[in-house]
């Protein structure tokens, strides 16, 4: 038999939700996306301000389709993976030229705009458009893991995987579901932790099967976390710095300035041309793309 999850995390949401502007009434679906992809791997602390400043600017996809990608990517600041900005501003014309400024409200329109993957378009289609749509993100898989399948972590992703399990449990009717994909999102962030679980606090610790298994340690396979400092990641987010810092084009003197490894520098530098981040210029200098 299925473990009901739904009421319990429903009443816990109700009471001890976070207010965060994403999730008021009448947010527009723009603006959900928007959260969608600037919460991919980057905590809620620092996506709220940099949410606020872009909304400002680009309420609409419209708004943002009329202005050159580097402009996004200017805008994104320091929120890492800067790709996601590209994505946006993509996304931002697909949905202008393809669907008249709407963002698409069924499952295949939302996966056919660029970069959207299975997460981000579930989770419009749930928050945005409160339709019955599995969302599984990291924090969910660890409830999942925990409450249903008994294990102290949820493993390596696996996305059919994870989207049946969410599946099984999931409330039939359309409101009731996106409201338990919000519910179990915020329970896994706050309380169902990776590192420190406040089991205490937990609406659903006596049907947790993890916790009635005696919290047995977690032994099956891991994905390591990736390592920042020294890495290319970090020599890439320095030289996009530099353009973002600039009023116009840089000559290459400015970029060989931010690392001392001539080659680690190069090879960050080559890879954010071929991500379309940085546009060699005929003069030889560089640009946000145009």
């Amino acid at each position: 038999m299925t473990l009901t999850l739904e009421p319990a995390v429903v009443a816990w949401f109700d009471e001890h939700r976070r207010d965060l502007p994403w999730r008021q009434p009448g947010t527009p679906p723009w603006a959900v996306l928007v959260s969608e992809v600037m919460l991919q791997q980057t905590p809620v602390s620092r996506v709220l301000p940099a949410y606020r400043e872009w909304l400002e600017r680009w309420p609409t996809p419209q708004s943002l389709a009329a202005d050159p990608p580097g402009e996004a990517v200017r805008m994104w600041g320091k929120l890492g993976y800067p790709r996601r900005a590209l994505r946006l501003h993509a996304c931002a014309v697909a949905i202008t030229t393809r669907h008249d400024g709407a963002v698409p409200d069924d499952l295949d329109g939302l996966l056919a705009l660029p970069g959207v993957g299975a997460y981000t378009a579930r989770a419009v289609l749930a928050f945005a458009y409160r339709r019955r749509a599995a969302v599984v993100d990291t924090n969910v898989r660890r409830v999942l893991a925990r409450a249903v399948a008994g294990q102290g972590e949820a493993g390596p992703v696996s996305t059919a995987r994870d989207l049946a399990a969410m599946q099984r449990v999931l409330p039939e009717r359309d409101e009731q579901a996106a409201q338990f994909c919000a519910a179990m999102m915020e329970l896994g962030a706050v309380v169902c932790r990776a590192a420190a679980p406040a089991c205490s606090r937990c609406p659903i610790v006596d049907a947790c099967a993890w916790r009635l298994a005696g919290s047995p340690p977690y032994e099956g396979p891991v994905t390591r976390p990736q390592k920042f400092a020294g890495t290319d990641r970090q020599v890439r987010g320095l030289l996009m710095d530099v353009l973002r810092a600039a009023d116009g084009p840089v000559r290459q003197v400015a970029f060989d300035l931010v690392w001392p490894d001539v080659n680690q520098r190069q090879r960050a530098q080559d890879s954010l041309v071929a991500d379309g981040l940085i546009d060699p210029l005929p003069d030889g200098r560089f640009a946000l793309p145009r």
